[in-house]
Order: structure tokens, then sequence, then C-alpha cells
């Protein structure tokens, strides 16, 4: 969907992002009269006032107008989308775009409606199909760059029409937030589409799509190719007890929590059953294999060039989500299976590290892994990003996002990262959310103080609860910064700690 245009009665024409010209009504419109906007390649299927208290699921929402519409940019192309837009002085005058997780397939409502009740514009999309697998890309190269890139640039400039049009005027920021495949998403935007934000926020980042899957099958290797090899979950918190054992004190505070499991040099060979008999708790010689094999990078075997970061000492009660079996993640088998191989009985265990890895390159084709680390013109018209990883992030190893972020350095340099990019590593936090550690804190507010105000965010205070109860605050810190105990108070207080390099 390259370029907007909107006819309206009685309008004014203005200008939206990309240089992009627009029309739009000069007093704004009645939500119900969205209908009647013309957007070349976008069917506006819905356009209802929805009543304070009215949306069954987020009763606590202001009033707010619902539109839903349908892209086509392609002959076979059906983006739905949905945008939903607080009335009067509801709107903080704002827009956010929304990411969704894995291969996407849906609308995502808790996002949109987390986005109204902040005040903003809020848009979803479905990526281009309907379901969480990617069966819809096996003979559908233009649905597989909608759900790549293209859905999510066509969605924000349709929901900017479509605000533009409801509010008479354009939204004077524009932020996108995403986890998982939403960070995925985010960055793509910021490398492809450097006007549509003003500002990014990425979690958890899967932009480094191809490799990662290639990371995620390693791992199921390990465990799920040879029964011998199968650790059962119920043996993950031995592991897990041990990785404790020799590397929780490092930082200086025994919390249950690695700070910087990249330091870790945990050998699970320690579990070894004594005179090769098998216990629960202990290893067998073939388990002790494959838990290291988790702990090591996907590597091609011919060259030793590392293709996907390892899983991380201390994130092991989380490993059942790769390595729990009875197949590997669906995520990255139906990739395998319907993108690269095209092939339904594609069997994980004949996944070849070397001559695959060209093959699967040459499918994906930057439609979508989103590694570009020239972010200059992002970066130049005042774009702000911030990244987010937990350290036991069980989908999605948390190296990724600080190579990421390393190569973004080494490609525009120090001075202006620091002007433009931060990025938080969460201690114990798991994919996007939940783990041992602080794992809820407040992203967008953190980007509005940096790019509405002027305050980089040198660290955001994150919390963990228990049964709804908060029992600890800590700092994250910006990379390559962490929290340090400063020696007095209780370790469980954000206060106690400070932001500093080891």
């Amino acid at each position: 969907m390259n370029g907007v245009g909107v006819a309206l009665a009685g309008t004014m024409v203005i200008a939206l992002g990309c240089g992009v010209a627009v029309a739009a009504p000069a007093a704004g419109q009645a939500c119900e009269s969205l209908r009647a906007v013309r957007v070349e390649g976008m069917t506006v299927t819905l356009a209802e006032r929805v009543a304070a208290g009215a949306e069954a699921k987020y009763p606590k929402l202001p009033t707010f107008c619902k539109v839903a519409a349908t892209l086509r940019p392609t002959n076979d192309s059906e983006i739905k989308i949905e945008v939903w837009m607080p009335e009067g002085a509801a709107w903080n005058g704002k827009y956010e775009g929304t990411g969704n997780g894995g291969w996407g397939g849906s609308i995502e409502p808790g996002e949109l409606a987390a986005g109204v009740s902040r005040g903003y514009a809020t848009s979803s999309t479905d990526t281009g199909h309907a379901g969480g697998s990617a069966e819809f890309a096996l003979g559908h190269e233009e649905k597989l760059i909608d759900f790549g890139y293209r859905a999510v640039h066509g969605m924000t400039e349709a929901a900017k029409a479509l605000i533009a049009a409801f509010y008479g005027e354009q939204a004077k920021l524009a932020y996108f937030a995403g986890c998982s495949s939403g960070g995925r998403q985010a960055l793509m935007e910021a490398q492809r589409f450097s006007e549509d934000y003003d500002g990014i926020i990425a979690g958890s980042a899967t932009n480094n799509w191809t490799n990662m899957m290639f990371g995620r099958i390693w791992v199921g290797q390990a465990t799920l190719s040879d029964p011998a090899s199968y650790i059962p979950p119920a043996e993950y918190p031995v592991i897990h007890k041990a990785a404790l054992a020799a590397c929780d004190a490092m930082d200086g505070v025994k919390d249950g929590v690695l700070n910087e499991p990249m330091k870790c040099r945990f050998d699970p060979g320690v579990l070894a059953c004594k005179n090769g008999v098998d216990g629960s708790d202990c290893l067998t010689e073939a388990q002790v294999a494959a838990a290291r094999k988790i702990y090591t990078p996907a590597t091609n075997p011919r060259t030793g060039e590392q293709i996907f970061p390892p899983m991380e000492r201390g994130s092991e009660l989380m490993w059942g989500r790769l390595a729990g079996g009875p197949k590997p993640i669906e995520l990255a088998d139906d990739f395998f299976k319907y993108v690269v191989f095209e092939d339904a009985k594609w069997d994980f265990r004949t996944l070849n590290f070397d001559s695959d890895v060209a093959k699967a390159m040459k499918k994906d084709g930057g439609v979508l892994s989103a590694t570009n680390p020239d972010l200059r013109p992002f970066f130049a018209r005042g774009g702000k990003l911030i990244a987010y990883h937990g350290w036991t992030d069980q989908q999605v190893m948390p190296e990724n996002s600080i190579n990421y972020y390393r190569s973004v350095v080494a490609t525009v340099g120090a001075a202006k990262v620091d002007a433009s990019y931060r990025l938080f590593m969460a201690p114990g936090m798991n994919h996007c959310s939940g783990g041992d550690g602080p794992n809820k804190f407040d992203m967008l507010s953190a980007m509005e103080a940096w790019r509405e105000r002027g305050k980089a965010p040198d660290n955001v205070v994150a919390s963990h609860a228990t049964d709804g109860k908060i029992d600890r605050t800590r700092p994250l810190c910006a990379y390559p910064e962490v929290a340090k105990y400063k020696g007095t108070g209780s370790t469980d207080e954000a206060a106690n700690f400070v932001c500093a390099r080891q």
C-alpha cells in the first residue's frame, strides 16, 4: 500500500507520513460517517460509536469510535485492521500502532483497549490472514509480504487517514509498541518506514526471524531427536537450582535471579548421575549433553559460524517451550514446513545447519527478518527507539537483542545511538512478561517522557508481584549498565540499586 488517498465531502488536504497527501474534513466527522471514507485499497466495513462502558470485555473504556476496514494492496491481499478512537476530550491527540505475536492472524482487542484507556487512537491488524499457523504462506508470496511488513505499514497509513477524518486534524505524534513478533514489526517499521512513527517500542524482538527459527530447532533437536536425550520438565528445577547455586551470588545479591547470565559458566555436568544410575535429581550422560547443547549457540557445523545465540543460564524453568516436546515449537516447525521447504510432512530432525541456512535466507529475502542496523533515517527525524528483553526468555534468545543493538552502534556511531536508542535487559523475565524477576514496567511512559519532554530513560523501574501483591522492585538499566546493590537497605526495593557498568 504505497500512499493513501482519501476522498471526503467538504475536506481539506493535509500531509501524512512518508509525504503522502490525504484529505480530511476541516472539523471532523461523526463516527458512523467514516463508512464513507475513501482510501485507495481500503474498504471500511464498520464504523460505530461505542458508548462508555459498553465494550463488554473492557467496561472501563470511555466512549470511542470503532472502525474496521480491509486493505487490499495486491490482488492476493486481504489485510484486516481496526482503529479505536476515543471521543472528544478523552483523546490525547496521539496515535499508537500495536503489534502481534507469533504468525499474527488476528486483531488484538486487548492492545486496542489498552491504548484507548490511555487516551490514544489505537490500531491493530491481523497481518493479512486468519489463524496462527504459517500455512497461509504456502503458495501465497504476497500474503507472506503482507505479514512481513506491508500489513503494519498499510495499517499505519490507513489509521492516520481515519484519525484525520474523525478528529479533523492529524495525530500530533505516533508511537508503535509490540513484543515478540510485535518487536520484529517495530524494528521493521524503524528500518523500512522511518516516517511512520515518532517513537517505537520493541520488546523481545523476533527480528532476526530466519536465524531464530534455526535456533529454536537447535534446542528442539537437542532433546527431541533421541528419546535418550529427553529431559523431563520435572527435572528442570533441579538444573535451575544448580545454576543458581553456581552463579546467583556473582552480582553481590542472592535473590534467585541471574543479573548477567552471560557471565555464568555453570556446567550441567555437575548433575551427572553417579555410576550411570538414573534418578530424579541427576542427569544421564545423554541428558547432560542435551543440556550443554541448549546452552550452546546454534552453529554451522562446517564453518563454526554462529547462527543464533543460546538459551541462557537461569532460563531452565522455561525450557519446556522449545525442548519439552513432543514436537518443536509450532512457530518454527511451520516456518520450515510452509515457507522454506513447502512440505507439510517435513521432519525437524532433517534440518541441516549448513546447507539449509542459505536456502532459508533466500526464501526470507528480507521480507521477514528486520536486521538492518542503519537507523540513521529514523534517528534523523527525531525518532526514538526503546527495546527490552528478558534474560530468561523461553522463545527468543536474549542475546539477539544485544547483538542488534551492537550492530546499530557499529553502523551509526555511539553518539547517535545514545541520543536515540535504549536497550533494557530484564533479569529473570520470561518472553515479554512473567518470570521470577521484576517483569512489569511502563515503557510507553518512558517513551513519552523522552520524545515529548527530552528526558532520556537511563533506567525504568520494574516490579514483581506474587498473588497480585508487589514484592520486589528493581531498576532496569540502559544497556550496557546493570543494576548494582548500594550495600544497604532491602534488596527488594529499587531505590537501593544504582545503574552502573560492570
